[in-house]
């Protein structure tokens, strides 16, 4: 605790003496399809962005859309009228950053000559020693669902309601704040259920940290979500420093082998540096251990230590290197792990082998203007002689990931596709005991899926107005189930060393196991009615095949029904907030 408070004190005093501060786009915000967008249309990767690292700085954001409306805004080849006009709304609502205050739009017709003043923030306030902008969350969606066969205790209408306020702010050009706070009831589909919901009262929400735990699954989840921080630059222009508790997602797909967004937020404290081409970060985490809910009491925790680091190696091409070590230690963070330099892993023969340790590269290629390909690999444990030998050794750990988007598809404007395909093998991201793996709160780190899978996306987003957006997704993959007590590699939260010996040491195949197949499709419109408030209308079609017809409960799926149907169809409106995904496995 002294060691907490400790840290705390020498950030805000270092704030005391930095500049150049600033806060960072929300994840699930549109703002980064945005960007990736108009990267790849101006035919130049920008130094200014690192889109694969995400949160992305407001400031840094603005300074890319400055640059691009300078050279080439006016060029009608490049960038539709929608794209201009989306350009001009996203400079306005990050406006505490423009080189000009022409960048704000005004209201025409302010709440009380006090409330939204901009169209943005419910209230704002721009002197030159203080930015303040506070806005209300709010997220309500009804959904109606329909299994074949019907699930016993399953109600046919859900709500989704999540509702706070979010306060951002630059104080003194010293010090950057953010703090986003909501509640949330929710009452989840079957799928999402039972993958919430595991066998042995193992209890981890998409998303959030704790929950409280319904009577039954017709009945709602309540938890709080809250993200903050504060920002400040430790070197003019090139370190920023950020302590809070939030999430990152490291990548250019759909979903990341490295680090996504999926689990609940934790404590952090990132350190980033942007210099020439070069983007690179360190980030401290603080973690919650596996764990099965029981009663209230305080859950043991675990830590991590990741770099990453991207190159800009030409106008076309990035290239990245990261890796991250999950740890565990009794109330005490390893102090060698606490070394910025990258390559921490050559610290493993110092500390043993009881970490759990990842290795990765990733890139992204721009062409022609119009399409941009990108991919990960990830390394969990590498030896020459097995991996090249295809006897399928059980340690063989990898995953890899292979993307393309296609802007302004066949010549229509402000169509966009994307395909991915990802998959990961048996065994990835498990650890030799169940506190070190690759996880929190019960949530995996990086893919929702976990490990033995393989999975493909193809996404359409098409915006033929201003204010509408359609989105039609589609999701097939095949995981491999462990069934009963057995190890097949499918459940990272089982250790590998529980993996069967002797002869089946060998012959592990990507698909371990029996087989659970999934395919769904989800067609979303979206209208914004005004900045940032969207009414939503979707459905989603999902289902669920199993080998053998059904498993027996325990199985890495939880309870598992055997083939299901699931139909999904949902209305909604949200203000400041992203939509609530069930379409991500």
């Amino acid at each position: 605790m002294h060691k907490k408070a400790g840290l705390l004190l020498l950030l805000l005093l270092v704030a005391t003496y930095s500049f150049a501060q600033t806060t960072y786009l929300p994840l699930g915000s549109d703002d980064y399809l945005l960007l990736d967008r108009l990267e790849t249309r101006s035919g130049r990767l920008s130094d200014s962005l690192s889109l694969n690292n995400k949160a992305e700085s407001r400031k840094e954001a603005v300074n890319f859309l400055e640059m691009i409306s300078a050279k080439d805004s006016t060029d009608k080849t490049r960038y539709s009228t929608i794209d201009i006009y989306n350009m001009r709304q996203m400079l306005s609502e990050n406006g505490e950053w423009a080189h000009s205050d022409d960048a704000f739009i005004k209201s025409k017709h302010p709440l009380f000559k006090t409330f939204y003043r901009t169209p943005y923030d419910m209230v704002s306030i721009r002197r030159k020693d203080l930015f303040l902008a506070i806005n209300p969350i709010l997220s309500v969606m009804n959904t109606s669902e329909n299994n074949s066969p019907v699930i016993k205790g399953t109600s046919t209408n859900l709500m989704y309601n999540n509702h706070n306020m979010e306060i951002r702010a630059c104080i003194g050009k010293k010090l950057g704040v953010y703090i986003n706070y909501n509640e949330n009831s929710e009452q989840l589909p079957s799928y999402f259920y039972d993958y919430t919901v595991k066998p042995g009262n193992r209890l981890g929400l998409p998303g959030a940290a704790y929950a409280l735990l319904p009577k039954n699954r017709s009945s709602a989840f309540g938890y709080i979500n809250s993200t903050g921080y504060i920002d400040f630059a430790a070197v003019k222009e090139k370190v920023n420093v950020t302590f809070g508790s939030g999430k990152f997602f490291i990548g250019d797909g759909t979903t990341s082998l490295f680090l996504t967004d999926f689990s609940s937020n934790m404590p952090f404290l990132r350190l980033r540096a942007r210099i020439w081409r070069i983007n690179y970060e360190t980030i401290y985490l603080e973690l919650t251990e596996q764990f099965k809910r029981d009663k209230d009491t305080n859950y043991p925790h675990k830590f991590a230590t990741i770099h990453s680091i991207s190159y800009n190696a030409a106008r076309w091409l990035n290239l990245g290197f990261y890796e991250a070590v999950v740890f565990d230690r009794p109330n005490a963070y390893e102090l060698s792990y606490l070394n910025p330099v990258i390559l921490i892993n050559s610290v493993n023969s110092f500390n043993g082998r009881g970490d759990k340790s990842l290795l990765g590269f990733y890139g992204k290629i721009i062409a022609a203007r119009h399409f941009q390909l990108y991919g990960q690999f990830m390394l969990n444990e590498f030896k020459s002689s097995e991996f090249f030998s295809n006897k399928g050794w059980y340690g063989n750990k990898w995953g890899i990931q292979a993307g393309a988007k296609y802007f302004d598809a066949f010549g229509i404007r402000n169509l966009d596709l994307q395909a991915e395909m990802n998959a990961v093998r048996p065994y990835s991201y498990t650890a030799q005991d169940t506190l070190a793996n690759y996880t929190n709160y019960n949530q995996p780190l990086a893919d929702p899926l976990g490990a033995g899978f393989i999975k493909t996306v193809g996404i359409i987003r098409y915006q033929p107005l201003r204010n509408v957006t359609i989105t039609a997704k589609v999701m097939n993959y095949t995981h491999g189930v462990d069934t009963g007590n057995a190890n097949l590699g499918n459940d990272i939260f089982k250790p590998y060393v529980t993996a069967p010996k002797g002869s089946n040491t060998y012959g592990v195949k990507l698909i371990n196991g029996p087989e659970n197949k999934v395919s769904s499709l989800n067609i979303n419109l979206s209208y914004q009615a005004r900045r940032n408030l969207f009414i939503d209308i979707g459905a989603i079609y999902r289902k669920s095949t199993t080998a053998a017809n059904g498993y027996p409960n325990g199985s890495t799926l939880g309870y598992n029904y055997g083939d299901l149907s699931t139909r999904l169809i949902y209305f909604g409106l949200r203000l400041n907030a992203p939509r609530r995904d069930y379409s991500t496995f």
